[in-house]
């Protein structure tokens, strides 16, 4: 078996190494662009520019316009990892929207999204949940009436990550309300800026603890023009899934990066003078975790390969979201573990270790865990239609 990327892939490698060591950004670069948005605008164009971001999109919507290549992903998550730097966001927008909008999107609508979507000048929300619509989303009540050529929204949505923050929302509504439960939905883009929108933040366990934010949003006659309909009108539930099986896939995400954060922690922290690393305790959950992701790492490239083919994964792809989010949360608590007391700390205290890094990672991936469909509900999904399971019993009504 030959393992060896071969000479044209060794060549790319160089090439996006010699781009980090010229570009790799700091802390300063960051405080001299104004603010961490506009910051990021500039660094996602620079990526852009040189194809390590929105690589694949094409030049028309904004993207860097090349043709799909595994190696090539694989290689510039090597190397930025390496480098210890993002490449690209993780961000609603350009993990979960812009892939929907290239499969069933308008030419216009493509045109006027995906590139301000890319480069971080927009950041969009997702309203699906409702207080009585988790689990079961095809039972959302959030409706749409017809007004001319708009739409008049009313209706609630929680758990909307970032709703606080976000200049644009991908909405489910109902818009056909005598049709059947799956049919009735449509999937709508909506400015949240539209007079008759109301976010009330949600607190939550990890209280202000990093940037990502839960929030309640109210929609009261919410005017929205009906070309803002992805798709056509009550086929919201086939395009709502297009979305969900790019959010679980961007859960998908290496877990290199961190990793090789931890190893970094272990090597630095110490009890009484011997470090973390030496401690064969915590090396052999190190261990343990890197072979966990590696697993994912080639998980990964599997269900890229199945992308690049437009082959379905089949139960393979069930399981993506079950096992890296439990991953990512067992990495960062290991991190905790190796820190000792001053794992408890936060909020920019005095002995804090990576500005908090950790304690936020341990609350995001936990709420992971949950959010984007529970780990039962995975499981469910897995018994069910990977493995052919019967359903459920539901109790007899009455």
């Amino acid at each position: 078996m030959d393992l060896e990327y071969g000479e044209r892939y060794e060549d790319f490698r160089q090439e996006v190494r010699a781009f980090l060591e010229k570009n790799k950004p700091g802390e300063d670069s960051i405080e001299a662009s104004g603010t961490r948005r506009e910051w990021l605008a500039d660094w996602l164009g620079l990526q852009i520019e040189h194809g390590y971001w929105a690589r694949t999109i094409p030049k028309e919507y904004g993207g860097y316009g090349a043709q799909p290549d595994l190696l090539e992903t694989v290689i510039m998550d090597e190397e930025f990892n390496r480098a210890a730097v993002n490449r690209g966001m993780s961000s609603q927008g350009p993990s979960m929207l812009v892939p929907t909008l290239l499969e069933h999107g308008t030419e216009e609508q493509k045109k006027r999204w995906i590139a301000p979507t890319m480069r971080s000048e927009i950041m969009w929300c997702q309203g699906y949940s409702e207080p009585g619509s988790g689990s079961d989303l095809a039972s959302l009540q959030t409706s749409a009436r017809e007004d001319g050529d708009d739409f008049l929204i009313s209706g609630q949505k929680i758990w909307t990550s970032t709703a606080d923050k976000s200049e644009m929302i991908f909405i489910l509504v109902r818009t056909e309300p005598d049709a059947a439960k799956h049919a009735g939905i449509s999937y709508i883009l909506l400015p949240m800026d539209t007079p008759g929108i109301e976010v009330q933040p949600l607190r939550t366990m990890s209280g202000d603890l990093g940037d990502n934010s839960f929030n309640q949003v109210f929609f009261t006659d919410v005017r929205v023009p009906q070309a803002n309909v992805v798709g056509k009108r009550g086929e919201g539930w086939r395009i709502a899934n297009t979305t969900l099986k790019h959010e679980r896939n961007s859960l998908n995400a290496n877990s290199e990066g961190t990793i090789l954060k931890l190893i970094r922690l272990m090597e630095r922290e110490t009890s009484n003078g011997v470090s973390a690393m030496a401690n064969p305790v915590f090396r052999d959950r190190l261990m343990k975790l890197q072979a966990r992701s590696m697993a994912m790492k080639f998980h990964a490239m599997r269900m890229l390969t199945c992308s690049l083919k437009d082959e379905s994964p089949g139960v393979a792809g069930l399981i993506t979201k079950l096992r890296n989010c439990q991953l990512n949360f067992d990495i960062s608590s290991l991190a905790i573990d190796v820190m000792g007391e001053l794992g408890a700390l936060y909020d920019h205290t005095e002995y804090e270790r990576d500005r908090g890094y950790w304690q936020s990672h341990s609350f995001f991936s936990l709420g992971l865990i949950i959010g984007g469909g529970t780990a039962q509900i995975q499981k469910n999904i897995i018994s069910e239609r990977g493995l052919g399971l019967p359903r459920e019993p539901k109790p007899a009504k009455g």
